[in-house]
C-alpha cells in the first residue's frame, strides 16, 4: 500500500476511533457528566428569563438568584400538591373496598367446564413436578451412631435505636439531594460565567474557528432551547387535554392526574404511560363496570397517538433538526449509556451532537445520519429512483416539487440536473443500457403528461421578467409569426432538454416545434425554407455539450446562413462571454444556459425583426 492510500484510510478511521473513546469516556465518567448535563439543560432553560431580567438592569448574580429560586419554589409547589392529593387519594381506596375485589374476582378462571379441567391438570402436574423427592433409607452405619438432625438456628435481631432509625430513613434520601444540589450548583455556576465558558471553549477550539464555533454554540443554544419551550408547552397541552378527559368520564382527582401526565411526560416514551397507568387502575377502583376503564385507555391513547406521532415529531424535528427515526435509536442509545438520566437527555444531546456533524467536516456523517435535513436533493432523488426502476416514487419526487412550483422551474431545477447526472454516468460508463433506456422513456411520459398541467397561482406574482416562465397563460403582447424549432444537439438526453423547452415556449406565447433527435439538417433546411421567421434553438445536456452543440451550429450556420439561432446549454458555469466567442457569428444573443436567457433572447429576435410588437 502507498504511503498516500495509507494516510487516507488512517484519516478515515481516526474519527470513528474519536468517536469509539469519547463513548467509553463518557460511560466512564457519568457520575459526572449526568448532572453536569443536567446542569447544561437547565442553564439553557433558565437563560431567556435570566437575560429578561437583566434587562430591568439588576446584576447577573441577583438575575440567576431570583431566576432559580422561582424555578425551586415552583417546583417544589407543584411537588407538595400532587404528594398531598397522592396522600388522599391513597386515603379514599378503602372506599371502594368492594369494588377492588369484585374487579379481581372477575379475574378468576372458571371452576367448570373444559377450561377449568385442563387448568386443574396443570396444576396438578406442576405439584408434582415441584414435589421433593422421597427420602432414602438412611445408610447403615458401622460402630457408631447417625448424626441427629440439622442444629437449630435462632436469629436475634439487634435493639432498633432512634439513630439508627434516622439513618436507615435519612441515607436512601441523600443520594438524589446531593445530586440536585450538584445541578444547581452547576447550572448557577454556568449562569453566572456564561461569557467565560463560552471564550474558553472558543478558545479550545482555536482561534482561527471563531467563526465556525460562533455559528455553531448560537445554533446549539438556540435549539435546545427550542426544544425545552416546545416540550414545556406540547407536555402542558396534553396534560390539560388528560385532566379534562378524565374530568369529564368521572375519574377523581382529574386535575392531579392531568398534572402528573404533564410532569411524567419529561421520560420520553415511558413517562406518559406511566402517569396514565394511575388514573386507569383508580378507575378500576371507582367504577362498578369496565367502561370507564376503557374510556380512559382510548383517552391516553388518542393523546399520545396526536401529539407523540404527528405532532412532536413535526414540531421537534423542524426546530431540532433530528429526524424522527433518529431520535427513536438515540434515546435507545442515551438510555443504554446513562440509564434513565440519558434517557430524558437524550434529545439535548443529541441536538448538540448534530450540530457538531454540521460545523466540523470530520463528523459530517453525524449530520447526515440523524438531521431532518434532505440528504438528496430533489434532482438527486428523481435520478436515484429512476435508477431503480421506481417509476412511481420518482413521479411522487415531481408531483411534490410541483406543489410549490411551476413546470418550468421543475424542468429546470429537476429534470434537467438529472439528466446532466445520467449524461456524467453514461459518458463514464457507469449506465446500464437497460436503466439508461427506461430513464429516457420514463422522463419522455412525465413530460408528455406534464403539459396539461396547470401551475398553481400565487398571490405575489413574479417580475416582469419571469411571468414567460412562471404562468401557464400566453404574455399579454401582440401576437407574433416567430416561429422556434428546438432542436437536439446529439442523443436522447439533448431532446428530452428540447421537449421540455418547447413546452415552456408554448406557454410563454411561442409556436414552437419540437424535432425528433437525428433529424438530418436537409429537413430542417426545408422546415426553415416554409417560412423565414423562424429561430432554432439548439439545446445540450452537459458534460459533452459544448462540443457538440458548437459542431451542429456550424452546419447550420453554413446551410442556414441567415436564420436566428440561440445554442443553450443547461446549467453551463463559467465565462459565458470568453465561450461565446467559440461560435462563428459571435453574436451576443447567442449562447444561454436557462429558460429565461432562452426567452430574452427571442424577445430580442422578435423585437429586431418587428419593432411595432416590441412598442406594445
Amino acid at each position: 500500500m502507498t504511503p498516500s492510500r495509507s494516510s487516507r484510510a488512517a484519516s478515515s478511521v481516526r474519527p470513528l476511533l474519536v468517536i469509539v473513546a469519547v463513548i467509553v469516556a463518557m460511560y466512564l465518567a457519568r457520575q459526572v457528566l449526568i448532572p453536569f448535563a443536567f446542569a447544561l439543560t437547565l442553564a439553557f432553560l433558565l437563560a431567556p428569563p435570566v437575560y429578561a431580567l437583566q434587562k430591568l438592569h439588576l446584576p447577573r448574580f441577583a438575575a440567576v438568584l431570583i431566576a432559580m429560586t422561582l424555578t425551586m419554589a415552583v417546583v417544589g409547589g407543584v411537588g407538595w400538591a400532587v404528594a398531598d392529593q397522592l396522600v388522599t387519594v391513597a386515603g379514599d381506596l378503602p372506599k371502594y373496598r368492594q369494588n377492588i375485589r369484585n374487579k379481581i374476582q372477575s379475574f378468576h378462571l372458571p371452576t367448570k367446564g373444559v377450561l377449568a379441567q385442563a387448568t386443574e391438570n396443570v396444576k396438578q402436574i406442576g405439584k408434582e413436578l415441584s414435589a421433593p423427592p422421597a427420602p432414602s433409607a438412611p445408610a447403615r452405619t458401622k460402630g457408631r451412631q447417625a448424626p441427629a438432625g440439622p442444629a437449630e438456628v435462632q436469629v436475634v435481631e439487634t435493639e432498633n435505636t432512634g439513630l439508627s432509625y434516622v439513618r436507615e430513613l435519612i441515607t436512601p434520601i441523600l443520594g438524589p439531594v446531593a445530586e440536585v444540589g450538584v445541578v444547581l450548583v452547576f447550572a448557577i455556576f454556568m449562569l453566572i460565567k456564561r461569557e467565560d465558558l463560552r471564550n474558553r471553549l472558543i478558545r479550545l477550539a482555536g482561534v482561527g474557528r471563531l467563526n465556525v464555533m460562533t455559528q455553531a454554540l448560537e445554533d446549539a443554544a438556540a435549539r435546545v432551547s427550542r426544544y425545552l419551550l416546545l416540550q414545556v408547552v406540547v407536555n402542558a397541552a396534553f396534560g390539560v387535554a388528560f385532566g379534562a378527559g378524565l374530568f369529564f368520564i368521572g375519574v377523581p382527582s382529574a386535575l392531579l392526574w392531568g398534572l402528573v401526565a404533564a410532569i411524567f411526560r419529561i421520560v420520553p416514551y415511558a413517562g406518559a404511560l406511566i402517569a396514565a397507568s394511575f388514573p386507569f387502575l383508580l378507575s378500576l377502583a371507582v367504577f362498578d363496570g369496565w367502561l370507564p376503564p376503557v374510556l380512559v385507555l382510548l383517552l391516553y391513547s388518542v393523546l399520545e397517538l396526536a401529539l407523540g406521532s404527528f405532532l412532536e415529531p413535526w414540531l421537534y424535528g423542524a426546530h431540532t433538526g433530528i429526524s424522527s427515526l433518529a431520535m427513536l435509536v438515540t434515546s435507545v442509545f442515551w438510555t443504554v449509556l446513562w440509564g434513565l438520566p440519558g434517557l430524558i437527555l437524550s434529545t439535548p444531546l443529541t441536538v448538540c451532537v448534530v450540530v457538531l456533524g454540521r460545523y466540523i467536516p470530520q463528523l459530517g456523517f453525524l449530520h447526515i445520519l440523524l438531521g431532518e435535513e434532505a440528504v438528496l436533493a430533489p434532482e438527486e432523488q428523481l435520478y436515484q429512483r429512476l435508477l431503480a426502476l421506481d417509476h412511481q416514487e420518482a413521479r411522487d419526487v415531481a408531483d411534490d416539487f410541483l406543489k410549490d412550483h411551476s413546470l418550468a422551474e421543475l424542468y429546470e431545477t429537476v429534470f434537467l440536473p438529472a439528466l446532466g447526472l445520467a449524461e456524467m454516468d453514461r459518458h463514464k460508463g457507469a449506465l446500464d443500457p437497460s436503466r439508461e433506456e427506461y430513464l429516457f422513456l420514463n422522463m419522455n411520459e412525465m413530460i408528455a403528461e406534464y403539459a396539461e398541467h396547470v401551475d398553481v397561482q400565487k398571490s405575489d406574482p413574479p417580475d416582469e421578467e419571469m411571468v414567460l416562465i412562471a404562468t401557464n397563460e400566453p404574455p399579454l403582447r401582440a401576437a407574433t409569426d416567430l416561429r422556434v424549432l428546438c432542436l437536439a444537439a446529439r442523443d436522447e438526453a439533448d431532446g428530452i432538454s428540447a421537449a421540455m423547452l418547447a413546452q415552456v415556449l408554448e406557454r410563454a406565447g411561442f409556436p414552437t416545434i419540437c424535432l425528433p433527435v437525428g433529424i438530418p439538417l436537409g429537413e430542417v433546411q426545408n422546415l426553415l425554407q416554409a417560412n423565414s421567421r423562424d429561430a432554432i434553438c439548439i439545446c445540450a445536456v452537459p458534460p459533452l455539450a459544448f462540443a457538440h452543440s458548437r459542431t451542429l451550429y456550424k452546419q447550420l450556420s453554413v446551410q442556414v446562413p441567415g436564420v436566428a439561432a440561440i445554442v443553450a446549454i443547461w446549467g453551463m458555469r463559467g465565462d459565458l462571454s470568453r465561450a461565446k466567442t467559440h461560435f462563428d457569428r459571435g453574436s451576443t444573443d447567442t449562447l444561454a444556459t436557462n429558460f429565461e436567457d432562452v426567452l430574452k433572447s427571442l424577445n430580442q429576435i422578435r423585437a429586431t425583426a418587428n419593432p411595432e410588437v416590441a412598442a406594445v
